[in-house]
């Protein structure tokens, strides 16, 4: 979406990130798919590049359809591993310089796992029970 909006109008940016923000909230894949092509109607004469953007990246960024039992605000973007890359990025520049790639890479490791086990234990993103039955229709 921001790579979309670099591109796309200065004017009416407001609202041409709502109407973007409208695709992704689409109930359906189906729904989606035609305000993508409404908006690509409405904005593809004056902003090319930021149509053809949208247009490269939409099977891409609807793939979380194919996923109906999990909750698709939570799948639909990519809010969660941001944060993960943040906190990240904190804790390794408060060491500043790492004597070799290995004790950075312990570092981040021993985050990592830590975050995994804090994820699982305390504040499931997911309910495990959707998850189990998406991997049980995988199988």
């Amino acid at each position: 979406m921001r790579n979309i909006l670099v591109h796309g109008p200065q004017k009416d940016k407001k609202s041409f990130a709502a109407r973007l923000k409208e695709i992704r909230l689409a109930p359906s894949s189906k729904l989606a798919r035609q305000r993508a092509e409404q908006l690509s109607e409405q904005y593809g004469k004056w902003f090319p590049r930021a149509i053809e953007l949208l247009e490269d990246g939409l099977e891409d960024s609807l793939a979380f359809y194919a996923f109906p039992e999990l909750d698709i605000r939570k799948i639909s973007s990519t809010n969660m591993l941001e944060r993960l890359n943040r906190e990240i990025r904190r804790r390794t520049n408060v060491v500043g310089i790492f004597p070799n790639s290995n004790f950075y890479l312990r570092l981040v490791t021993a985050y990592l796992m830590e975050y995994a086990d804090d994820w699982s234990v305390s504040r499931a993103y997911l309910n495990p029970i959707s998850v189990q039955t998406l991997l049980k229709h995988a199988a």
